[in-house]
């Protein structure tokens, strides 16, 4: 296996005056499992390709087990991907397209067969090997196409959105396969993809990108309790965190945010910390908690305007007082609560996330003394 590491790399298109990838820098350590997060458009892909060989690089300094190849073809670059499409050949048996790379680079005969067999032996194909892919279900094909790739026992892996074809329980199977293969075969893989719960269950650190640059780089319970901004905090979580516009306001010498008619108190942050006008507030969904709209303390109230009932839990949409906007709160499944009620939402402080109304970066706590 190989260590990946891309230092201030950029990818620029002819007519086009912003880079699709900018600034980019990544140390992927040897063995590791590492998720390339973000929206469609934000450079995971092209990034990936890069590594590749399959785009070019504009600038910056690609190297893989220490060697830099920028301008290393990506026959010889020692890395195999696993795309989106399963790109199996259909006249082929399930056996034949494992062994088809290995054909081309001469690989001796027994080597191919021993090599073929291990893979369907790590992928439970081992009684599909005379079957075409016609005869293969969706799951079963994305299974040969991993094959091929390990068959060929690479310095890394690469993965572009491999599972987006799969039904949502078929995703979930195939996802703790990849977890266990790299358990497995302690390769390193570079994984890209836009489903945060892919990212958050598979990797062991994730990088989050966006317009093309990187956003935020860490483990994933690191990169959802401590967001670097706030595009990582909406766009890290199911349902998204809630982010509002507040006024910094101070009463009898406390530092707070003003919500509309709600007021929260901000002491965990030093009051020089604080801008002297708007912040973004930020609170997750699960974190808000239902209460009277005459209770007193921290507490947002509203009118409820949705009701989402998700079996394991409700998801409420709340419409604040004052023209705040609207939050999103993740009751108890029991929660008898319709359109049209006045409920209160409790705020604890300590899940409370500030970010500044310009930057939108955050704006750090002070660390809570045990």
């Amino acid at each position: 296996m190989a260590a990946v590491h891309l230092e201030n790399i950029y990818k620029r298109y002819k007519g086009t005056p912003q880079p699709a990838v900018e600034d980019v820098s990544l140390a992927v350590q040897d063995g590791e499992f590492m998720v390339l997060l973000g929206p469609s458009g934000c450079g995971k892909s092209t990034t990936l390709r890069m590594i590749a060989g399959l785009e070019s690089i504009s600038d910056g300094r690609l190297a893989i087990d220490g060697r830099v190849v920028n301008d290393v073809p990506a026959k010889d670059r020692d890395i195999a991907m696993v795309f989106q499409s399963y790109a199996l050949y259909p006249h082929m048996t399930v056996a034949d397209n494992l062994a088809f790379g290995l054909r081309r680079r001469k690989v001796p005969s027994a080597e191919i067969d021993a090599r073929v067999r291990s893979a369907a032996d790590v992928l439970g194909l081992g009684a599909l090997l005379a079957r075409k892919p016609y005869a293969l279900s969706g799951g079963q094909r994305q299974r040969v196409a991993l094959g091929r790739a390990i068959v060929r026992e690479p310095k890394a892996f690469l993965f572009d959105e491999p599972l987006s074809n799969l039904d949502a329980a078929l995703r979930v199977r195939t996802r703790n396969e990849l977890v266990r293969l790299h358990k497995q075969l302690g390769a390193t893989m570079i994984y890209v993809t836009h489903d945060q719960v892919e990212a958050m269950t598979m990797g062991q650190r994730i990088c989050v990108m966006n317009n093309g640059r990187v956003a935020q780089v860490g483990e994933p319970l690191e990169v959802y309790r401590r967001p670097a901004d706030a595009f990582v905090a909406r766009f890290l979580g199911n349902p998204p965190m809630n982010v509002l516009k507040a006024a910094v306001e101070r009463r009898d010498g406390r530092p707070g945010a003003r919500l509309g008619g709600g007021w929260l108190p901000l002491s965990r942050w030093d009051a020089a910390a604080l801008p002297p006008a708007d912040v973004l507030v930020g609170m997750r969904p699960e974190e808000l908690q239902l209460q009277a709209p005459d209770a007193a303390g921290p507490v947002l109230r509203g009118a409820v305007v949705g009701v989402e009932p998700l079996g394991a839990e409700t998801l409420l949409l709340v419409e604040l007082d004052g023209g705040a906007g609207e939050v999103t709160a993740r009751v108890h499944r029991d929660v008898r609560t319709r359109p049209g009620d006045r409920v209160g939402l409790g705020v604890p402080e300590a899940a409370t996330y500030l970010f500044d109304a310009v930057t939108e970066k955050a704006i750090a706590a002070r660390e809570v003394q045990p």
